[in-house]
């Protein structure tokens, strides 16, 4: 399987292909996403599992890869909806962001060769940050709750993210159909 072609750009829109996955694929991993999200952190020594958005990942690479900005506002919807319904917080938090998410990245996955690890890097990195970004606005906004946006923290947490979405990306993309 060919992960690059070394081109980043894609001249033309039609030359992205949607990736194809099995059913199980689409079901399977967001459900042990959000089971990896909300259980682990309730043991003491992996609170830290909490930072790592698993959910986002999977909605960033499935929207990436499936080229369809209505799928991408499908699948950030419902794996925001299902993390708001296990989270203690307001429902439709995650839900408005992950959906906002789920769209942008369907429409870069259009633009560029998603294919390509530094831009999978990058793309998981910015995205991270954009959804930190608007949940803390929804708070802020919605919610009026004083809550601060600690830049340095989630660059921080944005890079490890980003390295953990890039190696989740390699693992994904051993359960596509073949073409």
């Amino acid at each position: 399987m060919e992960y690059s072609t070394g081109r980043i750009l894609v001249n033309d829109a039609r030359q992205v292909r949607s990736s194809r996955y099995p059913l199980w694929v689409f079901i399977a991993i967001p459900v042990l996403a959000l089971l990896i999200q909300v259980y682990l952190p309730l043991f003491q020594t992996l609170r830290f599992v909490s930072r790592i958005e698993l959910p986002l990942l999977v909605t960033i690479y499935f929207s990436l890869m499936r080229r369809s900005q209505i799928r991408g506002l499908a699948i950030g919807m419902v794996l925001g909806l299902a993390q708001d319904s296990f989270s203690r917080y307001y429902i439709g938090m995650y839900g408005i962001c992950k959906t906002m998410v789920g769209y942008f990245s369907a429409s870069i996955g259009m633009q560029f060769d998603v294919e390509h690890s530094l831009v999978r890097l990058i793309l998981c990195f910015v995205f991270y940050l954009f959804h930190q970004f608007l949940y803390w606005v929804l708070q802020r906004a919605l919610l009026d709750q004083p809550v601060v946006f600690d830049l340095q923290t989630e660059v921080i947490v944005g890079a490890v993210n980003a390295v953990i979405g890039a190696a989740l990306f390699r693992a994904l993309d051993k359960l596509r159909v073949p073409e």
